[in-house]
């Protein structure tokens, strides 16, 4: 349908304006205006999808790899990075955790720091 484009990838969390600064520091991104705490918005220079951090005061963070009874993942992110390694340190240092498992030797799952894991990928 023209006029119709996906802007904007909303995260759930209990601290919003700490989880736009992890992905903005991640992702070398400007944090949007914090004018609401429920609500903050990490924008894309190159004017792609942007990512927003929403209050979830009940927010429970999902178990990766998922398990039966316990909550599921809803979605996770996939960036691309040049190099694995320097990635992942560069991901550690922003406060992110690597998952204790890592089901491909191409890609490192971290968690942010509200708990739902991300991807770090290299192109083959």
């Amino acid at each position: 349908m023209e006029g119709i484009r996906l802007s904007t990838v909303t995260l759930a969390t209990h601290d919003p304006e700490s989880l736009a600064r992890f992905y903005a520091r991640l992702l070398g991104w400007q944090l949007g205006p914090v004018e609401d705490e429920t609500w903050v918005a990490v924008r894309n220079p190159d004017g792609g999808v942007g990512i927003a951090c929403q209050l979830e005061e009940s927010h429970v963070p999902p178990v990766w790899p998922q398990n039966a009874g316990e909550q599921q993942m809803q979605l996770h992110l996939e960036i691309e990075v040049k190099d694995l390694q320097s990635g992942l340190r560069h991901a550690l240092h922003c406060g992110a955790k690597m998952a204790p498992y890592q089901p491909q030797s191409d890609v490192r799952v971290c968690l942010d720091p509200a708990g739902p894991p991300f991807c770090l990928w290299i192109p083959t």
